[in-house]
């Protein structure tokens, strides 16, 4: 377990941020890979790293190239000195999940967000679903363009529409396949008594529906008839209104059996902290990996006998645990191995 502390800018989410970018998408922020260069600097940067497990030392680099006079310079990686194709090569090697204060408002928030944040959770265990939700993005997008021009060439909207279809099915499965999975774990080790409640949770949607009980590909017949037959109301509304696009991930705090957005501040936190760690032992019981954990601010919120109570939960999952916090003092009740850094500007410095 590893706590970076030290004041609001100093850099302490930029440590998890750079880890972050040895997994599969783009990284704890999201962020443009422009942004995360130096200001004033070159405009581009590198992140190294060398990974211990049950194999021979590994060491993975990524990065971004300065930039030329055509734009972003390209992304970089590298194994063991070796170019690699993207990050999904990583894979291999580790798995990670983080929770971030940019989930706090989750529950309550738009439902793009639990989207995203579930997407988050399947590539976690199914490194290639980015590529599928990227794929029905771009589809989506080429369906609207065609849907808004004055006579849309009907040949060309049945391929994008079979497209839409054919990965939507796709995403809408494999999200739905990590909620059950997910869930069936969460039901396992319910504790009512857990100051981490345990989340009851369920993807509700269309295309989620129909999977039930039957074979993908006479969803994917359904689904492109559905998207026929809304052309006119989708053409209105500016985007595709049935799909996986639209779908929920509904969240109930289970021992108090109410949605989780009615639930107190502090209720919904335990609860996204509940559900995050939840997450990270499937990770480790499906890939074989205990995954790293980056845990942003994660303990500023949390009473003392919580913030004790997560500290024995993280140490009991096996996982390298990153966490930052403002104040060193919030991770006094950390185990005796785990390792203490200060963080200021342009600095690290162990401490323990």
């Amino acid at each position: 377990m590893v706590a970076f502390s030290g004041e609001n800018g100093a850099g302490k989410t930029n440590l998890l941020e750079a880890i972050s970018l040895f997994s599969s998408g783009r990284g704890l922020r999201r962020s443009d890979l422009g942004d995360m260069a130096r200001e004033q600097g070159t405009g581009g940067f590198a992140v190294a790293s060398e990974l211990s497990g049950p194999y021979d030392t590994i060491k993975l680099g990524t990065g971004l190239e300065p930039p030329t006079s055509e734009g972003h310079g390209p992304r970089k990686f590298r194994i063991d000195g070796l170019p690699a194709s993207s990050a999904s090569a990583f894979d291999a090697y580790l798995r990670m999940v983080w929770l971030t204060p940019a989930f706090d408002g989750l529950f309550s928030g738009p439902a793009g967000e639990r989207r995203r944040f579930l997407d988050r959770l399947v590539l976690a265990i199914d490194p290639t679903h980015g590529t599928r939700v990227s794929a029905l993005e771009r589809a989506l997008r080429s369906r609207n363009r065609i849907l808004e021009e004055h006579s849309p060439d009907p040949v060309w909207l049945d391929a994008v529409e079979r497209e839409v279809a054919e990965t939507g099915v796709a995403v809408a499965a494999a999200r739905r396949e990590t909620v059950g999975q997910l869930a069936g774990l969460i039901a396992q080790e319910r504790d009512d008594s857990s100051p981490f409640p345990w989340a009851d949770i369920r993807l509700e949607g269309i295309i989620e529906m129909e999977l039930t009980g039957r074979a993908a590909v006479d969803v994917e017949d359904a689904f492109r008839k559905m998207l026929r037959d809304n052309r006119s109301r989708d053409r209105a509304a500016g985007r595709a209104t049935i799909g996986p696009q639209a779908s929920d991930l509904v969240v109930r705090h289970g021992p108090k059996n109410v949605a989780a957005e009615r639930a107190s501040t502090g209720e919904q936190k335990a609860l996204l902290i509940g559900l995050v760690l939840a997450h990270a032992r499937l990770v480790a019981s499906m890939s074989g990996m205990a995954p790293i954990v980056l845990l942003d601010e994660i303990a500023a919120h949390l009473d003392p006998s919580r913030r004790a109570a997560l500290f024995d939960t993280l140490n009991a999952l096996g996982s390298q645990v990153f966490m930052t916090g403002a104040d060193a003092l919030l991770f006094a009740d950390l185990p005796a191995d785990a390792e203490r850094f200060r963080v200021t500007p342009g600095r690290v410095e162990h401490t323990r």
